[in-house]
């Protein structure tokens, strides 16, 4: 039997410890996973690409469970580039299964050998996301119990967090 390999596709601007958590549970079900950061022209991303991946290898590290890419176009076309058997997606409420409902059935449609595979984050990590610690940090609250620390100090460079 060959690697297991799933793909765990998003813009991570930033990163958060939610994220994290899926990669955990993902690592424990394939060999290896690829955290990918797609470049999306319809978005601007506090973020550069460049410094998205750079916050990603500082809050993992080096691990051979782990690799770190980017891509742009179809994330199914994506996974079947890299022989991925999953996409891996994160749902954190009810609210976010319609949407990725969808995408899971256009994916199939894409690529019918990958499966979209759901994870849920911790309970810390239920109500968290990228948009939400952007929000917290413009209005200068702590975001802190969000991120990792080399984050915290990227998102600080850019909002003067009190």
């Amino acid at each position: 039997m060959g690697i297991r390999k799933a793909l765990y596709p998003g813009s991570f601007d930033p990163i958060t410890n939610g994220h994290l958590d899926i990669i955990e549970r993902a690592t424990k079900l394939f060999d290896k996973v690829v955290v990918a950061v797609g470049d999306n022209p319809d978005k601007e991303p506090l973020f550069s690409l460049e410094e998205r991946l750079e916050m990603i290898r500082e809050s993992l590290g080096k691990r051979e469970d782990v690799e770190i890419a980017r891509y742009s176009g179809l994330t199914a076309q994506y996974a079947s580039d890299i022989h991925a058997t999953a996409i891996i997606r994160g749902l954190r409420a009810i609210s976010d299964f319609e949407y990725e409902f969808q995408m899971a059935l256009a994916n199939r449609e894409i690529r019918k050998n990958t499966e979209t595979i759901f994870l849920m984050p911790g309970l810390p990590y239920v109500f968290l996301n990228s948009t939400m610690v952007k929000a917290i940090a413009r209005m200068g609250g702590d975001v802190s119990k969000f991120v990792p620390s080399t984050v915290l100090e990227r998102i600080k460079k850019k909002y003067p967090i009190k």
